[in-house]
């Protein structure tokens, strides 16, 4: 995830500003972390945090606030959502990459993998925003599709900020 970060950083100096939804707070009972996503990805909040998926269906992003308790629950929750979903994922392929996003320490775990349309990319991040809750960050992107997304994406990601109690 840390090398199509930097090429999206990169990409993004240049291109056209992308329109975007109103920043989402969540939970919404007690913000702790806020992110903006195009309207035309259809954000929603979930029981657990934010999901929303590209209008082509080409990228699904996720993210769930986890304690130390339930961090090990949601990271596995998120694998069988993709199990769920149709996602292989090649366990062999893993990278591991460390990022820092407004701030906020982001550790990375990338795969490759397939679903019903082939290859995917398939990513798990773990973003501490106190020091008893983490965002737990799930994409899964269908190769040659979502690259078209990178603007979009790094600027969903770049968003992503703790909100301070």
């Amino acid at each position: 995830m840390k090398t199509l970060l930097a090429a999206i950083a990169f990409a993004t100096l240049f291109a056209p500003a992308v329109s975007f939804a109103e920043t989402l707070k969540f939970p919404s009972e007690a913000p702790i972390a806020e992110i903006t996503i195009p309207d035309d990805w259809g954000p929603e909040e979930t029981d657990s945090g934010i999901q929303a998926t590209s209008a082509d269906e080409a990228i699904y992003l996720a993210i769930d606030i986890a304690s130390a308790k339930t961090s090990d629950t949601v990271i596995d929750d998120a694998f069988q959502f993709l199990k769920d979903n149709g996602v292989t994922v090649n366990g062999s392929t893993q990278k591991r990459s460390e990022d820092t996003v407004n701030g906020l320490a982001m550790l990375n775990f990338d795969w490759t993998g397939t679903d019903k349309d082939g290859p995917v990319n398939v990513g798990l991040s773990m973003v501490p925003v106190s020091t008893d809750r983490m965002l737990v960050v799930t994409y899964w992107g269908q190769k040659g599709k979502q690259e078209k997304h990178a603007d979009e994406l790094l600027a969903i990601i770049g968003s992503l900020k703790a909100i301070k109690r």
